[in-house]
């Protein structure tokens, strides 16, 4: 009797953790998250207020980028993330294996996006589109760099939850990278489409 209560106990969530005991992964992975939703949000409300005062020089800036290779890279991230979720299924079933899978194939669509970013950039870098050409590519590479930065970061945390691999670990990095995912959705069409 002792042993089942100990096996209950434990997979009760803790309840030091308020409502974020009840998500899956780590909690200390959401609060990472919420924070990095917040400083998001001020800088996607920040480029809105000087859009507003610069609109001439963001729509003519908008004009140079590539919305095709946005749209691509949304595909690949898309694609990446149903990846992720389908390794959060398949350790669940405790398909190990299936689930290594399926985080392979998440972290080289990852890949595909970082190669498709990095010829991106390179583009506008060999045109002299500089962070410091005016205050639209600012932006641009400030938003679009602090994203690949956490694309980079989720592919670390990929590779180390497959090498590692328990059923908290894939939710824990499936949830990060499922934020990777939700940042450039609301990313792309600010950056390459709203006008």
């Amino acid at each position: 009797m002792s042993q089942h209560w100990e096996t209950s106990a434990r997979a009760l969530p803790n309840p030091g953790w308020g409502p974020l005991s009840a998500l899956p992964g780590n909690p200390l992975m959401w609060v990472l998250i919420l924070s990095e939703i917040v400083v998001f949000a001020a800088f996607f409300g920040l480029f809105a207020w000087l859009r507003a005062g610069e609109r001439e020089v963001f729509d003519a800036s908008q004009q140079l980028l590539d919305p095709v290779a946005g749209g691509i890279n949304t595909l690949v991230l898309l694609t990446s993330g149903l990846c992720a979720a389908l390794a959060v299924q398949a350790i669940g079933r405790g398909a190990k294996r299936r689930c290594r899978q399926w985080l392979g194939a998440a972290f080289a669509l990852g890949v595909v996006f970082c190669v498709v970013k990095v010829v991106e950039y390179a583009d506008k870098l060999g045109q002299g589109l500089m962070p410091e050409t005016n205050t639209f590519f600012t932006f641009y590479y400030l938003l679009t760099g602090f994203h690949f930065a956490h694309v980079l970061f989720g592919l670390g945390l990929i590779a180390l939850v497959a090498w590692r691999i328990s059923h908290d670990n894939v939710e824990t990095a499936a949830a990060f990278w499922h934020l990777v995912d939700l940042i450039w959705i609301l990313l792309y069409p600010l950056i390459y489409l709203l006008r």
